[in-house]
């Protein structure tokens, strides 16, 4: 066997001091308070981690709106039927609050049985009942817009479930009629989701729909880092050779409780029979022993004599997959750790799957979504007693440059990386930034260091209790309209999705030894801004866009003094499993290390200004952690296929160039020279010559 090659990998520490799961007065979390603040609002945006508590942050909401805000019912959609079961009936009222949340069995429509077409005909008997509480899925709601018209909603709640499914493409009904609620105005919503982005790069609402929702955010950081019992989480993808089957023990820990994600029978990875995988799976683990009659799940002797209780979520016989569902989803068994150990999966045991005891999320091929990772990334974070680590782990087949699919397989390694770099975002604490002025004062809460504030310098704050950075930044831009403010609080992480996401942008920003930084910090993410935010002025983008680069950019420099701390390895995933499957783990300590990297890279330097910041590479970072997981053969056969489809200047691209290039002379006096010793504005030269040039070839026709 080859060992699987360990590539971009995050190893997050938090500090577990609890606050995330206490509970007020009333018997809400700290998010879930946060969002109640905000019940008062028609359109709200609730963007928080899995296992935050979003469905009981609604439960609240919604009761206070039915109560005291006078809407006739709430109606809750969730993308699957599996989901409904996150609003099931709570005795709120046992823990402080006004109400209880209690669904009539027959409206909570994930439970009930026949088709979307008959649960439409139930939903307009709910719409015409007395009762205020309804559940069902996207598909339902859907057709009964169709059917009764989007006024047959008027003076009502709809609490939408994982947002990210909505899309301001026309062609996604749901985002359409959201749209059409919106511009109705006698509905409220909620929109919640744990992944405000959309792996199809399409944005979720359109800008002038998005700013009328009132958002509240709460982050990876603060939910784990306010965990009473996970403190540690690892996140890891590899490359292998070969046939995965025999290659998912090296990275599958039997003592784990894990959920194993088999590849799409469409997949590189796929075997093409997947009943053949899951039994290769469940022979290398141990021998089998039959299969428990209650719950459906196999039972395997391993080779030091524990037996494994194993869900099998990939065989598609109903009567099979049905028992194991149901012994899943038993509420008796939610707190038993001793359940089951391992669920392998194909199409399920995503969002809003809640096994609160998975140590391991392992997923085998590239899931063609970032938001799919995201959620599946979810399904460990869940904090649950004696729990202190959880991980994710995506093995992928290696690219291989002999092959006739090179391309597809170098892709999917883009995209893990991609997915690497979102989750170093998504997982960092929020920054605060300033610009460097003489009249700056410190903020209270924030720690300096040891010297304290220095007027003089540019200086750095962190707030140990939120983990916010503030840092100071010559020549930074800061926005001026409410709407550049909001992005600049709220969106930087949807900006840093659509870099990584970016093809061209982290193909060149890997392997183009030419490239000039600016071309991706400056123009390609200024063209990102202009086309997200059309609405908002110049200036204003220019200086959102400066907020993403230096967001994006500080995190990846913070990593690099990691690397440099700990002799080339930036807290890497633990090497791949011995053949025996176990291995010892130290115990996690509270670790900031992310956060003083990012504090060491802003001391290092001179002056921190925006001008270094885009003369940055985002994806340097990137390639130098690939650049020690793979050979150098390997990796010049990669950035030959890449750049081998290099596309010269574009007239979009000389356009932007051009811009850049009006900007430039209007602080410098004159334009960038073509003979300039700075490639920025050699660069910059190069998109005005081009575009003369153009110019000139269609006036001689």
């Amino acid at each position: 066997m080859n060992n699987p090659v360990s590539v971009p990998a995050i190893s997050v520490t938090y500090a577990q001091d609890g606050q995330s799961t206490q509970a007020n007065e009333l018997g809400m979390r700290p998010m879930q308070e946060r969002a109640y603040n905000k019940r008062g609002e028609q359109y709200l945006l609730i963007k928080s981690p899995p296992a935050s508590g979003k469905s009981r942050a609604l439960m609240f909401i919604a009761l206070d709106k039915l109560e005291n805000q006078g809407l006739k019912q709430a109606i809750v959609v969730v993308p699957e039927k599996s989901i409904g079961s996150s609003f099931h009936n709570e005795p709120l009222s046992n823990f402080g609050f006004f109400a209880d949340w209690i669904v009539a069995p027959q409206w909570n429509l994930c439970d009930a049985p026949g088709t979307d077409g008959g649960k439409v005909n139930a939903m307009q008997t709910f719409l015409n009942s007395d009762d205020q509480i309804l559940i069902c899925t996207h598909a339902t709601f859907r057709f009964a817009v169709e059917r009764f018209g989007i006024e047959g909603f008027d003076d009502r709640l709809i609490a939408i479930d994982e947002f990210h499914h909505v899309s301001a493409n026309p062609d996604n009904k749901l985002g359409e009629q959201v749209r059409q609620v919106m511009t109705r105005n006698r509905a409220h919503i909620v929109a919640m989701t744990g992944s405000y982005f959309r792996g199809d790069a399409e944005a979720v609402l359109h800008p002038e729909d998005e700013k009328c929702f009132e958002t509240v955010t709460y982050t990876y950081y603060e939910q784990l880092n306010g965990y009473q019992y996970l403190k540690q989480l690892d996140i890891g993808y590899y490359f292998y050779a070969g046939n995965y089957t025999s290659e998912i023990m090296r990275v599958l820990n039997p003592k784990e409780k894990t959920i194993v994600h088999i590849p799409n029978v469409n997949s590189r990875e796929s075997t093409k029979d997947k009943i053949r995988e899951v039994e290769h799976i469940l022979d290398t683990l141990g021998e089998w022993q039959g299969t428990d009659p209650e719950t459906g799940f196999q039972r395997i002797r391993t080779p030091d004599g524990t037996v494994l209780k194993v869900a099998d979520l990939v065989d598609d016989d109903p009567t099979k997959r049905d028992r194991v569902v149901t012994a899943l989803k038993d509420p008796t068994q939610k707190e038993n750790r001793d359940h089951v150990d391992i669920i392998i999966a194909l199409g399920m045991a995503k969002e809003g799957f809640d096994w609160i005891w998975c140590e391991h999320a392992l997923t085998v091929g590239y899931r063609s979504s970032l938001t799919e990772i995201v959620q599946i990334i979810g399904r460990a974070t869940r904090d649950a007693p004696g729990k202190t680590r959880a991980r994710f782990s995506n093995l992928i087949a290696e690219p291989d440059a002999t092959s006739e699919v090179v391309t597809e397989a170098v892709n999917d390694m883009l995209k893990a990386i991609a997915a690497s770099l979102l989750m170093e975002q998504v997982l960092a604490t929020r920054f605060e930034f300033r610009p460097k002025r003489p009249d700056n004062q410190p903020t209270a809460g924030y720690d300096y260091g040891p010297e304290g504030y220095d007027p003089t310098g540019c200086n750095v704050g962190i707030n140990r209790q939120t983990g916010q950075v503030q840092l100071e930044i010559k020549g930074l831009a800061m926005p001026k309209s409410p709407e550049a403010q909001r992005i600049c609080t709220e969106d930087l992480l949807e900006l840093t999705t659509a870099l990584v996401q970016d093809k061209p942008s982290i193909e060149r920003g890997l392997f183009d030894s030419e490239l000039v930084p600016e071309e991706i910090t400056t123009v390609r993410m200024g063209k990102i801004i202009q086309e997200k935010y059309p609405t908002i002025e110049p200036e204003d983008q220019e200086a959102v866009r400066q907020h993403a680069i230096a967001a994006f950019n500080l995190v990846q420099q913070g990593k690099k003094y990691i690397l440099n701390e700990t002799g080339g390895t930036y807290n890497l995933f633990p090497s791949p499993l011995e053949e025996s499957g176990v291995r010892e783990d130290p115990e996690p300590t509270k670790n900031t290390a992310l956060i003083d990297g990012v504090k060491q890279f802003a001391l290092s330097v001179t002056d921190l200004d925006m001008d270094l910041i885009d003369r940055i590479n985002p994806f340097g970072e990137a390639y130098a952690i690939l650049a020690k997981a793979m050979n150098e053969e390997r990796l010049q056969q990669i950035a030959a296929v890449i750049t081998a489809k290099r596309l010269s200047l574009s007239v979009d691209e000389a356009r932007d160039l051009a811009h850049r290039a009006v900007r430039f002379k209007q602080e410098r006096g004159r334009l960038p020279a073509l003979t300039a010793a700075d490639p920025w504005e050699r660069r910059m030269a190069e998109g005005v010559t081009f575009l003369q040039r153009k110019v000139k070839e269609d006036r001689d026709g």
